[in-house]
């Protein structure tokens, strides 16, 4: 059993809903990135997903390719993430998930890249463009070292394409809320209640939901309609880059807490 396999499994046994919030990495540096960690650690996140700043961020709204840019220019790179990684998970309870886009990969090497992230402490991967076509070279090595791939079901997908991206997909399924971007909304579609259905229908995995929940009322609704788990990102990234970065490390913090709250 995987990390992040097993933090569901004591999760459920507890009747709990993962909350898994979003930060970039290197906004508004590293060393507030790993600050960043270790207070959504101890705020109760369940785990923790790690954006990797990238040049063409596809699958991000305006508040993260902000964020990625502002890292960029910083001069974030995988490399120091890295780093910074191997410094800050040993503090952690929250298994960290590394969201990246799959050039960073390819360009490093399959097995490089994920024996870097794996000494980093990294327990799962996300990569929004990857599809489920050529998922296999990552799937495999990736499983070989005990890292999740976790695959995205776009709410548009067919059900003969859900059923084969629950098959393959490693730790849980990420179930996008909306069509476009990440970014905060002021509703959820009803439609994601449907989908939630339809994919438990098939699979035992847990299921995630990410891409446009910012309010703890729509934390909520996402659990109360059978999610395993809860993914917030625009929202935490808009707070931790308002003010100083203590102001913004306080105001993750205490979203966090309201969070928490509402999936308990």
């Amino acid at each position: 059993m995987t990390v992040i396999s097993d933090r569901f499994k004591n999760l459920a046994q507890h009747q709990q809903c993962a909350f898994i919030p979003f930060i970039t990495a290197g906004d508004p540096d590293l060393h507030t990135t790993a600050e960043a960690l270790r207070v959504l650690d101890r705020s109760g996140a369940s785990m923790i997903e790690l954006g990797v700043p990238y040049s063409d961020p596809l699958a991000d709204g305006p508040v993260i390719q902000a964020a990625a840019t502002r890292a960029l220019q910083k001069g974030t790179n995988l490399d120091a993430v890295l780093k910074m990684l191997a410094a800050t998970t040993p503090d952690l309870q929250a298994p960290i998930i590394l969201f990246t886009y799959y050039n960073p990969i390819l360009n490093r090497g399959i097995d490089n890249f994920l024996s870097s992230i794996k000494k980093a402490g990294v327990a799962g991967l996300v990569v929004p463009d990857l599809p489920l076509e050529e998922s296999a070279s990552l799937l495999e090595p990736a499983a070989a070292m005990g890292i999740d791939l976790i695959l995205l079901v776009a709410p548009t997908s067919s059900p003969e394409r859900i059923e084969a991206i629950a098959r393959a997909s490693q730790g849980f399924i990420y179930l996008v809320s909306v069509t476009g971007v990440t970014g905060v909304r002021t509703k959820i579609e009803t439609r994601v209640s449907d989908l939630l259905k339809q994919i438990r229908a098939i699979t035992d995995k847990p299921i995630g939901v990410g891409f446009g929940i910012s309010e703890p009322e729509q934390a909520q609704q996402i659990k109360d309609w059978g999610a395993d788990a809860v993914i917030i990102g625009s929202a935490i990234v808009k707070r931790l880059a308002e003010g100083t970065p203590q102001q913004g490390l306080s105001s993750i913090g205490e979203f966090c807490r309201i969070l928490n709250l509402a999936l308990s």
